[in-house]
């Protein structure tokens, strides 16, 4: 894994690739010298170059089914895109099963390529400069652009860029894409379940040690949950294999078979929480902790260390989005805290709610269209929103996140079903039906998932679960930092996007601060749909307050 990748590439007389590595796969090959794993990768003859963050699950199965023998470096995983490139060309990246941005200088076409995931999971942004006209830089981060581009945009998801026609074409195109082909597949629920087991399963590809985040709502709950299953599962099978014998014969990753091998020992699975004191989430994951016997780590954190961290935040996740930071600013100071522990790679629940509908606007849905329509939106913004967050609060600190919610093959499963058995009617809450796809109440021979208190339980946005005062908190604190004469009079450069709170309003001045206008258009603000509510908060919501109008 290249989890702290900062890709920039120049096209005309001078191509570069930069790179800063975090090992996740490859790390036992570069104890034993076998190799490093570091970047730009190479082949034989040096005429192709690469520069990739991400994680590549499939890399065993692909390097098995290449129709050219291919003299393979490194352990990385990423290598295969090499290989990849040279029998597919610019088709490559439709074989990839992973999360990855990628940069390749292929020197004998004087040719360069890049790609990003199908959803975005990774960061990736294309900038161009007025003042070198024909130029093209490439960077995971924002930050890395703006000294030297005036035009910079969020790198699509799903798209592949080829310098020879200086264009960007999508190359994902699964049958969901389109809002207006509505699904009338009936839900499965046991399909549903296996496909969400697999994609946990591919995630645990590592040689460090790792864990996942538990809030206590349902999306981390029911990953930590397959997650633990699992572990416990390779636990065994590695006590049936000698070390020595998994390190000379391996290469982690997932086969054609579904079976995840690797060059490690299982240790016990730690999960991870943080909220303020007596906050809704705390609770709740200390308790599904205690339910599957994960090695559990409940942080806590101030309102003041949230204001302390602001700036920093805005700066690392490089939007003004209120959605975002709000919940942002909690995942950032865990993600400190765990990465001091040692923890390189921890698996996240970003994706169920914009899948299943799972926000507590779609009660408002009209229809099972609309719905459809909007949870493909949601889908395809999600590089804007969770994933950026995800994605960006952990890489801040050198770790990595991984989310099983948005896998290529589940994702086609789940969006690939009727709206009409997702959406929020009498007797089916949020998510019902992924609720139901891990209830085993019917299944004798199949262990609890959850506890029937988790599994049922009432969506919570994760800014409000860390505790409502700390959203309180943020209002109260923009309401002195942000005067009524200040929000008549917002900047002109802003143009039209002018925020319509002093919550938006300070998280942009801070913006401001880091980044100049012209990186605004990389940013997308929260706007709700079927309903009139400025407030992204779940809070804002009265089907939120019918339901614990008596907790707060």
């Amino acid at each position: 894994m290249d989890a702290v990748a900062g890709l920039k590439l120049t096209v005309g007389s001078l191509t570069v690739l930069a790179h800063e590595r975090l090992s996740i796969v490859g790390v036992v090959a570069y104890l034993c010298l076998q190799d490093t794993g570091a970047q730009p990768l190479v082949n034989e003859d040096g005429s192709l170059a690469l520069a990739v963050n991400g994680e590549i699950y499939n890399h065993r199965i692909l390097r098995k089914g290449l129709k050219t023998k291919y003299n393979f470096k490194t352990h990385s995983d990423c290598e295969v895109i090499i290989p990849l490139y040279m029998e597919h060309g610019l088709d490559a990246p439709k074989h990839l099963d992973g999360m990855f941005s990628w940069v390749l200088y292929d020197q004998k076409q004087d040719r360069v390529v890049a790609a990003r995931d199908p959803i975005g999971i990774t960061s990736f942004y294309l900038g161009r400069s007025s003042s070198t006209p024909g130029a093209v830089y490439f960077a995971s981060e924002l930050k890395s652009l703006h000294p030297v581009c005036d035009n910079i945009i969020a790198f699509p998801p799903g798209h592949i860029y080829d310098s020879k026609a200086d264009t960007l074409t999508r190359y994902f195109e699964p049958k969901w894409w389109d809002p207006t082909n509505v699904p009338t597949v009936p839900v499965d629920y046991k399909v549903i379940r296996h496909s969400l087991e697999k994609a946990v399963r591919k995630r645990l590809m590592a040689e460090v040690p790792y864990g996942v985040l538990l809030s206590g709502g349902l999306d981390s709950s029911l990953v930590a949950s397959i997650a633990q299953r699992e572990t416990l599962r390779m636990q065994d099978a590695a006590r049936a294999v000698s070390q020595s014998q998994a390190v000379s014969s391996e290469l982690v990753g997932i086969d054609d078979s579904n079976e995840l091998s690797t060059v490690t020992t299982f240790q016990q699975l730690h999960s991870f929480s943080i909220g303020l004191p007596g906050a809704p989430d705390t609770e709740a994951a200390l308790e599904v902790a205690n339910f599957l016997g994960t090695k559990h780590h409940a942080f806590t954190f101030t309102i003041q260390d949230g204001l302390d961290a602001l700036s920093d935040v805005i700066y690392h996740l490089e939007t003004y989005d209120v959605t975002t930071i709000r919940a942002s600013t909690p995942m950032y100071l865990l993600s400190r805290k765990i990465k001091a522990m040692g923890v390189k790679m921890v698996l996240s629940g970003e994706g169920s709610d914009e899948i299943f509908g799972g926000y507590l606007y779609f009660h408002a849905a009209p229809n099972r269209e609309e719905f459809h329509k909007e949870t493909v939106r949601r889908v395809k913004n999600l590089h804007l929103a969770d994933c950026l967050r995800a994605n960006k609060s952990t890489s801040a600190w050198g770790l990595e996140a991984r989310v099983p919610f948005l896998d290529k093959e589940f994702l086609e499963t789940a969006m690939g079903v009727d709206p009409k058995d997702k959406m929020i009617t009498e007797g089916h809450i949020e998510k019902y039906a992924l609720r139901k796809a891990f209830d085993t109440t019917d299944e004798p021979d199949v262990a609890t998932y959850l506890p029937d208190k988790i599994l049922w339980r009432q969506k919570e946005q994760f800014s409000d679960g860390v505790g409502y005062s700390w959203i309180d908190g943020l209002k109260d604190q923009a309401e002195q930092q942000v005067t009524d004469e200040m929000m008549k009079n917002p900047k002109p450069e802003w143009g039209n996007d002018v925020p319509d709170t002093k919550e938006a309003y300070w998280y942009r001045t801070m913006f401001d601060e880091h980044f100049p206008p012209y990186c605004a258009g990389t940013v997308e603000r929260w706007t709700p749909t079927w309903s009139k509510q400025t407030d992204p908060s779940g809070r804002a919501i009265a089907t939120h307050n019918d339901k614990y109008k008596n907790v707060e």
